[in-house]
């Protein structure tokens, strides 16, 4: 997932940029190094050529001699990588350097200005490339001019070996560089990045419910991406306010006609068609329960519930057993509820009623002679319903909570409760599991977040 992350995109940027500018620097050093020692050597060279130049003189019997050897020992030591020699007109290594030995540096044929230092390369002894320094002189003994050429040359290998020593020493600088760049990138990058992650934190604060728009308090460049997100969230909210309003407008207009169809059938019943009044009864009964489970539906997917109502799961619990234990259904059933004192639950009061009243009508119309009802605390809130009932088959599990599915036709219902109940328990976070218990019966496990004050 490099490609698509921004901080990776970041990291792999610094790294070639560190790495890029490391090498030039390096490289740049390296060579400024080179250029400098070779500006060194050439100045020594150049004394050494006027010291040579002016220990040159000529004996009474004619002969090229020096009057003092040039001090430096390696002009000594055979193939040491300095060397000196001179030069007659037609007469090449007239004197010449212990170093040589017995060979000569080949000098090329140029016309030199007397006094003028000439700088360039020769190859000398061993094919060694010299870095060279010449001149040529004019001496006059006994009113006859004599030309000579002198020459002092160093190997170019000390040049190369003080690079690379230069380059050795200074690599673990480099290194430490890239280092303390690396980590004032890392720097860079979670400052560049903390009003992201603070973007992301508005975000998630927004859909918990503890906020309802992201702040102010963010970087120039990010506040056109905050203003479209808070933009878009009044649109929502207006949206859902519009749906909402809708709904309750569409369930008010319903109530009117129901209320008539009720009259309608007491008309029927007062005239003796008892048959069609009861009909009409149950109509108008179904009509208004699905109109008010389709008011909890959509306040559910409408985005209204907010994480951070909280709901006592225990005593919701306690209120529909009274409640059910007042209907034919609930009185001839033995009721086991397992619970801790309290258990509060991160949904709206009226959500987990609906919840809750449907898992435990349903358990009441299928029990055949008890309920057990348990709950449990941990990181979230469980309940557990089962009854001994007929059951589900296993194939079948899966599908509960389908919108409109009857298991049994035999059975009065819409098929709309569990379908509501998974609603309410999707959209607070929750998780709805349909299982076969022992008995033969079906267990419905519900966990539900726990409130922010009770966890």
């Amino acid at each position: 997932m490099t490609g698509r992350s921004l901080r990776a995109r970041l990291w792999i940027g610094a790294a070639l940029s560190i790495t890029l500018a490391l090498v030039v620097a390096g490289l740049g050093l390296v060579t400024l190094f080179e250029r400098h020692v070779e500006r060194r050597i050439g100045e020594e060279l150049r004394v050494q050529l006027n010291q040579l130049a002016a220990a040159v003189t000529v004996t009474p019997q004619g002969d090229v001699a020096l009057t003092r050897e040039p001090a430096d020992p390696r002009f000594g030591q055979p193939l040491s990588g300095l060397y000196w020699q001179i030069d007659g007109v037609g007469h090449p290594g007239l004197l010449r350097s212990r170093s040589l030995w017995d060979q000569l540096v080949e000098l090329t044929a140029d016309d030199l200005e007397p006094g003028t230092v000439h700088a360039h390369e020769a190859t000398g002894p061993g094919s060694q490339r010299l870095l060279v320094r010449e001149r040529r002189i004019l001496l006059k003994p006994g009113g006859k001019t004599l030309s000579l050429r002198l020459m002092v040359g160093v190997d170019r290998a000390e040049l190369a070996s003080a690079r690379d020593a230069f380059a050795a020493d200074m690599l673990p600088y480099l290194l430490l560089i890239a280092l303390v760049l690396a980590a004032a990138t890392f720097v860079q990058v979670q400052t560049g990045l903390a009003p992201l992650d603070a973007v992301r934190r508005g975000l998630g604060a927004i859909r918990s419910g503890r906020a309802r728009r992201l702040g102010e308090a963010y970087p120039d460049e990010v506040m056109p991406l905050v203003g479209e997100v808070n933009a878009l969230l009044m649109e929502r909210e207006q949206a859902v306010d519009r749906a909402r309003a809708w709904t309750a407008d569409l369930a008010h207009g319903l109530k009117t006609p129901l209320g008539a169809l009720v009259a309608d059938a007491q008309r029927l019943r007062e005239r003796g068609n008892a048959a069609l009044a009861e009909d009409l009864e149950l109509l108008a009964t179904s009509m208004r329960r699905r109109v008010e489970r389709e008011l909890v539906r959509a306040r559910v997917r409408s985005g209204a519930h907010v994480r951070q109502a909280h709901a006592d799961v225990v005593d919701a619990i306690r209120r529909l057993l009274r409640t059910l234990q007042r209907t034919p259904e609930g009185a001839r059933l033995d009721w086991r509820v397992v619970a801790p004192p309290q258990a509060r639950a991160a949904l709206v009061a009226d959500d987990l009623m609906e919840l809750l009243g449907n898992l435990l009508e349903n358990a009441a119309k299928w029990a055949q002679s008890e309920v057990h009802v348990r709950v449990r605390l941990g990181d979230r809130v469980e309940i557990q319903i089962a009854d001994d009932g007929p059951g589900v088959p296993p194939e079948q599990l899966s599908r509960l909570g389908e919108r409109g599915l009857r298991l049994d036709e035999r059975r009065d219902g819409s098929g709309l409760g569990l379908a509501i109940t998974r609603d309410v328990v999707d959209a607070c976070g929750g998780t709805l599991l349909f299982e076969a218990v022992d008995t033969g019966g079906l267990s419905a496990r519900v966990q539900l977040p726990r409130a922010a004050s009770d966890s």
